[in-house]
Protein backbone atom coordinates (compact mmCIF):
# COMPACT_ATOMS: atom_id res chain seq x y z
CA UNK A 1 0.00 0.00 0.00
CA UNK A 2 1.61 3.30 -1.15
CA UNK A 3 1.56 6.31 1.96
CA UNK A 4 1.00 9.82 1.41
CA UNK A 5 4.66 10.38 2.21
CA UNK A 6 5.75 8.15 -0.96
CA UNK A 7 3.01 9.91 -2.76
CA UNK A 8 4.68 13.44 -2.15
CA UNK A 9 7.90 12.03 -2.66
CA UNK A 10 7.49 11.43 -5.97
CA UNK A 11 5.70 14.29 -6.73
CA UNK A 12 8.44 16.57 -5.56
CA UNK A 13 10.96 14.31 -7.68
CA UNK A 14 8.82 14.91 -10.94
CA UNK A 15 8.41 18.69 -10.47
CA UNK A 16 11.23 20.93 -11.66
CA UNK A 17 13.33 22.28 -9.04
CA UNK A 18 13.51 25.33 -7.16
CA UNK A 19 15.48 27.65 -8.06
CA UNK A 20 18.80 28.48 -5.35
CA UNK A 21 16.82 31.79 -3.86
CA UNK A 22 13.26 29.71 -3.39
CA UNK A 23 15.70 27.19 -1.70
CA UNK A 24 17.40 29.35 0.36
CA UNK A 25 14.67 30.76 1.80
CA UNK A 26 13.33 27.58 2.33
CA UNK A 27 15.86 26.50 4.26
CA UNK A 28 16.26 29.87 6.41
CA UNK A 29 12.66 29.72 7.21
CA UNK A 30 12.94 25.86 8.50
CA UNK A 31 15.91 27.54 10.59
CA UNK A 32 14.72 30.86 12.01
CA UNK A 33 10.84 31.16 12.08
CA UNK A 34 8.56 29.23 14.24
CA UNK A 35 6.05 27.27 12.50
CA UNK A 36 7.93 26.62 9.10
CA UNK A 37 5.24 24.66 7.71
CA UNK A 38 3.52 27.57 6.97
CA UNK A 39 5.64 28.26 4.10
CA UNK A 40 4.86 27.40 0.37
CA UNK A 41 7.32 25.23 -0.67
CA UNK A 42 8.72 23.51 -3.64
CA UNK A 43 4.87 22.07 -5.37
CA UNK A 44 2.95 24.74 -4.07
CA UNK A 45 5.12 27.38 -5.13
CA UNK A 46 5.58 26.03 -8.09
CA UNK A 47 2.14 25.64 -8.92
CA UNK A 48 1.37 29.41 -8.16
CA UNK A 49 4.15 30.62 -10.23
CA UNK A 50 2.44 28.42 -13.32
CA UNK A 51 -0.93 29.55 -12.59
CA UNK A 52 0.29 33.20 -12.62
CA UNK A 53 2.32 33.09 -15.42
CA UNK A 54 -1.23 31.44 -17.21
CA UNK A 55 -3.30 35.00 -15.99
CA UNK A 56 -0.39 37.24 -17.36
CA UNK A 57 -1.46 39.42 -14.21
CA UNK A 58 -0.81 42.99 -14.37
CA UNK A 59 -1.72 43.70 -10.62
CA UNK A 60 -1.37 40.48 -7.48
CA UNK A 61 -2.82 40.84 -4.04
CA UNK A 62 -0.90 38.66 -1.59
CA UNK A 63 -2.50 38.23 1.76
CA UNK A 64 -0.39 36.54 4.08
CA UNK A 65 3.19 37.29 2.82
CA UNK A 66 4.78 35.11 5.71
CA UNK A 67 8.78 34.85 4.37
CA UNK A 68 8.03 35.75 0.91
CA UNK A 69 8.01 32.45 -0.90
CA UNK A 70 5.01 32.38 -2.48
CA UNK A 71 5.18 36.41 -3.29
CA UNK A 72 8.41 35.55 -5.21
CA UNK A 73 6.46 32.43 -7.30
CA UNK A 74 3.75 34.57 -7.89
CA UNK A 75 5.45 37.68 -9.28
CA UNK A 76 7.29 35.76 -12.25
CA UNK A 77 4.11 35.83 -13.74
CA UNK A 78 3.54 39.40 -13.35
CA UNK A 79 3.23 41.27 -16.76
CA UNK A 80 5.94 44.08 -17.59
CA UNK A 81 5.42 47.08 -15.22
CA UNK A 82 2.91 44.80 -13.11
CA UNK A 83 3.03 44.96 -9.36
CA UNK A 84 2.53 42.43 -6.67
CA UNK A 85 1.07 43.72 -3.15
CA UNK A 86 1.55 41.58 -0.26
CA UNK A 87 0.48 42.24 3.44
CA UNK A 88 1.44 40.88 6.47
CA UNK A 89 0.70 41.53 10.00
CA UNK A 90 3.28 40.17 11.87
CA UNK A 91 6.26 42.62 11.54
CA UNK A 92 9.05 40.26 12.65
CA UNK A 93 8.95 38.26 9.84
CA UNK A 94 9.64 41.29 7.53
CA UNK A 95 13.57 41.73 7.79
CA UNK A 96 13.35 38.19 6.39
CA UNK A 97 10.87 38.52 3.49
CA UNK A 98 12.55 41.88 2.68
CA UNK A 99 16.01 40.67 2.48
CA UNK A 100 15.06 37.53 -0.17
CA UNK A 101 12.43 39.99 -2.42
CA UNK A 102 15.47 42.54 -2.44
CA UNK A 103 17.48 39.67 -4.21
CA UNK A 104 14.89 38.38 -6.37
CA UNK A 105 14.32 39.35 -10.30
CA UNK A 106 11.56 40.56 -9.23
CA UNK A 107 12.53 43.36 -6.64
CA UNK A 108 11.20 46.20 -8.67
CA UNK A 109 7.16 44.58 -8.42
CA UNK A 110 7.09 43.49 -5.28
CA UNK A 111 5.79 45.89 -2.97
CA UNK A 112 5.86 44.31 0.86
CA UNK A 113 3.14 45.95 3.26
CA UNK A 114 3.25 45.67 7.01
CA UNK A 115 -0.25 45.82 8.21
CA UNK A 116 -3.80 44.28 7.61
CA UNK A 117 -5.02 43.57 4.08
CA UNK A 118 -8.47 44.52 5.45
CA UNK A 119 -7.73 48.02 6.61
CA UNK A 120 -5.42 49.27 3.54
CA UNK A 121 -5.74 47.16 0.78
CA UNK A 122 -8.90 48.86 -0.43
CA UNK A 123 -7.01 52.25 -0.37
CA UNK A 124 -4.71 51.09 -2.97
CA UNK A 125 -6.91 52.35 -5.56
CA UNK A 126 -6.25 49.05 -7.82
CA UNK A 127 -8.43 46.09 -9.51
CA UNK A 128 -6.14 43.11 -9.23
CA UNK A 129 -6.29 40.07 -11.74
CA UNK A 130 -4.93 37.72 -9.33
CA UNK A 131 -5.83 37.26 -5.28
CA UNK A 132 -3.81 34.84 -3.05
CA UNK A 133 -5.40 34.55 0.21
CA UNK A 134 -3.30 33.07 2.78
CA UNK A 135 -4.15 35.00 6.22
CA UNK A 136 -5.52 34.66 9.32
CA UNK A 137 -8.40 31.50 8.70
CA UNK A 138 -10.87 33.41 11.08
CA UNK A 139 -11.17 36.56 8.37
CA UNK A 140 -11.23 34.57 5.42
CA UNK A 141 -14.80 35.46 5.09
CA UNK A 142 -14.15 39.13 5.61
CA UNK A 143 -10.93 39.03 2.96
CA UNK A 144 -13.85 37.63 0.43
CA UNK A 145 -16.37 40.09 1.22
CA UNK A 146 -13.64 42.66 0.66
CA UNK A 147 -12.61 41.55 -2.75
CA UNK A 148 -15.71 40.62 -4.40
CA UNK A 149 -17.90 43.58 -2.73
CA UNK A 150 -15.38 46.47 -2.17
CA UNK A 151 -14.55 46.11 -5.95
CA UNK A 152 -10.68 45.14 -5.95
CA UNK A 153 -11.80 42.32 -8.35
CA UNK A 154 -13.42 42.45 -11.85
CA UNK A 155 -14.62 39.97 -14.40
CA UNK A 156 -12.00 37.36 -15.45
CA UNK A 157 -9.79 37.87 -11.95
CA UNK A 158 -8.99 34.60 -10.45
CA UNK A 159 -8.54 34.65 -6.54
CA UNK A 160 -6.74 31.28 -5.01
CA UNK A 161 -7.16 30.33 -0.90
CA UNK A 162 -5.09 28.71 0.77
CA UNK A 163 -5.71 25.54 3.47
CA UNK A 164 -9.41 25.52 2.68
CA UNK A 165 -9.37 21.80 3.54
CA UNK A 166 -7.64 22.71 7.31
CA UNK A 167 -5.87 19.64 8.21
CA UNK A 168 -9.20 18.03 7.23
CA UNK A 169 -10.84 19.66 9.74
CA UNK A 170 -12.79 21.59 6.92
CA UNK A 171 -15.03 18.26 6.71
CA UNK A 172 -16.44 17.95 9.64
CA UNK A 173 -18.53 20.82 12.26
CA UNK A 174 -16.54 22.68 14.48
CA UNK A 175 -16.48 23.37 17.91
CA UNK A 176 -17.67 26.88 18.79
CA UNK A 177 -14.26 27.34 20.14
CA UNK A 178 -12.61 27.04 16.57
CA UNK A 179 -13.16 30.16 14.91
CA UNK A 180 -10.33 28.86 12.46
CA UNK A 181 -12.41 25.90 11.25
CA UNK A 182 -15.60 27.88 11.53
CA UNK A 183 -14.74 30.88 9.38
CA UNK A 184 -12.83 28.29 7.15
CA UNK A 185 -16.46 26.43 6.10
CA UNK A 186 -18.08 29.45 6.57
CA UNK A 187 -15.66 30.50 3.31
CA UNK A 188 -16.00 27.42 1.46
CA UNK A 189 -19.73 27.52 1.77
CA UNK A 190 -20.10 31.00 0.77
CA UNK A 191 -17.57 30.70 -2.54
CA UNK A 192 -19.86 27.46 -3.49
CA UNK A 193 -23.50 29.42 -2.97
CA UNK A 194 -21.82 32.49 -4.70
CA UNK A 195 -22.93 32.49 -7.99
CA UNK A 196 -20.43 35.44 -8.90
CA UNK A 197 -18.42 33.17 -9.40
CA UNK A 198 -17.39 29.69 -10.34
CA UNK A 199 -14.67 27.20 -7.96
CA UNK A 200 -13.03 24.20 -7.56
CA UNK A 201 -10.91 22.84 -4.60
CA UNK A 202 -7.68 21.19 -5.37
CA UNK A 203 -6.37 18.75 -2.95
CA UNK A 204 -2.94 20.11 -3.13
CA UNK A 205 -1.39 19.87 0.60
CA UNK A 206 -3.94 21.54 2.90
CA UNK A 207 -6.55 22.21 0.10
CA UNK A 208 -5.91 25.23 -2.65
CA UNK A 209 -9.33 26.54 -3.98
CA UNK A 210 -8.87 28.49 -7.56
CA UNK A 211 -11.89 30.80 -7.98
CA UNK A 212 -13.01 32.85 -11.17
CA UNK A 213 -15.00 35.92 -11.08
CA UNK A 214 -17.41 35.48 -13.73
Amino acid sequence: MINDREIDRYVEAHTTPEDPLLAELDRQTHLRVIAPRMISGRVQGKTLEMLSRMIAPKYILEIGTFTGYSAICLAKGLQPGGELHTFEVDDELEPLSSAFFARSEQAAQICPHIGSALDEAPGLGLIFDLVFIDGDKREYTDYYRMLLDGGLVRSGSYILADNVLWYGKALQEAPSTDRHTQNIRAFNRMVQDDPRVENVILPLRDGLTLIRVV
